[in-house]
């Protein structure tokens, strides 16, 4: 890609919008993962009997599945950035590496 587009491209107030919403999409997403990371990591410091109580017959504890279900959202997260990312900010994004105009 020559200087002369990306400096087109930077220059157009769709760029401008699209890197905005893709920065709160972003930092959105990143907040559910680090207020779910940083409160497991609040209930292993001071409620460590809530986390250890028995589920499944015994089989695990309440601390196990949470953080199971940590893993969990964090490649549920991902895979909705990645979704977001192929279907909207890819197309935008190929709209002004086109040349497009608005």
């Amino acid at each position: 890609m020559a200087v002369d587009d990306i400096a087109r491209i930077a220059a157009d107030p769709r760029y401008q919008v699209l890197m905005r919403r893709r920065g709160r999409f972003a930092w959105l997403l990143t907040a559910i993962m680090l207020a779910a990371y940083f409160g497991y990591i609040l209930l292993i410091a001071f409620d460590k009997a809530f986390l250890a109580r028995s589920v499944a017959g015994g089989v695990t504890s309440l601390g196990i599945v949470i953080g199971f279900g940590i893993i969990l959202l964090a490649i549920a997260l991902t895979g909705l950035y990645v979704h977001r990312a192929n279907t909207e900010f890819d197309a935008l994004m190929a709209e002004l590496v086109a040349g497009d105009a608005a």
